[in-house]
């Protein structure tokens, strides 16, 4: 392992009360990874306004380290899924305000997925049910203050994009519960994303076993193009 680099989350970039969104966290590992295609797998919740412990490992991953150890491992991956048509501007758009206008129960002021966010504070990965597909979606656009010095949405905050539609797959067209997590997700970043360009991010179910949930994500431009994609695992509450 090299070097541990100190860093804090801050509160906005929170997901539940007083934890870091995990996929920002997974963003910041896969940053450090040496591979196109990283797997994170989360062990405890990173708090925000704390000092962490950032490193790479040997195999070419990362991990972060709190005060009772590991809170997240990243490791290079393959991923080979199967990613739908992306719905049109217009379901994402009707979709999304579907979800505002009857979010599921227990949703929280989330950086990926809160209701009160702008597009400078926060994601707004609203994603409702797309009539006649078993997908959900949200069409969005990011704001400039989420953009890195090119001008693009920063890396950390695309996969970010790729945590929330996961949760509204399980919760809307499957069993996952309130109070889920994320379990290990793992992504693939395809291309740029600028920032203020109109984006529609969208989510599938895979399986389903138990407590066991696991999920397809990607995003793409509002013309089509696909921007990353991802698998993830979440798993209900105990």
């Amino acid at each position: 392992m090299t070097d541990i680099e100190k860093i804090t989350v801050p509160d906005l970039l929170r997901g539940y009360p007083g934890v870091a969104f995990g996929g920002y966290i997974a963003g910041v590992l896969a940053g450090r990874a040496a591979a196109k295609t990283v797997r994170v797998d989360f062990r405890r919740p990173t708090p925000v306004e704390v000092p962490v412990g950032l490193a790479q490992t040997a195999d070419g991953g990362a991990v972060l380290t709190g005060a009772d150890g590991v809170l997240a491992l990243a490791t290079p991956d393959e991923l080979d899924l199967d990613v739908p048509e992306p719905p049109s501007w217009d379901e994402g758009a009707a979709a999304a305000e579907a979800y505002r206008a009857a979010p599921p129960e227990g949703t929280v002021d989330c950086f990926g997925c809160g209701l009160d966010r702008t597009p400078d504070t926060g994601l707004r990965q609203h994603c409702g049910i797309v009539p006649g597909r078993d997908l959900v979606a949200a069409a969005w656009t990011p704001g400039p203050a989420l953009a890195d010095a090119e001008g693009m949405l920063r890396p950390e905050l695309v996969w970010g994009a790729l945590d929330c539609p996961g949760n509204a797959a399980g919760r809307l067209l499957g069993g996952l519960r309130e109070g889920a997590v994320t379990a290990s997700i793992t992504a693939r970043l395809l291309r740029p994303v600028p920032v203020s360009s109109p984006l529609v991010s969208f989510a599938w179910v895979l399986s389903q076993e138990g407590r066991k949930h696991r999920v397809g994500v990607a995003l793409a431009t509002a013309g089509g193009d696909l921007c990353a994609f991802a698998s993830a695992l979440w798993v209900d509450p105990r």
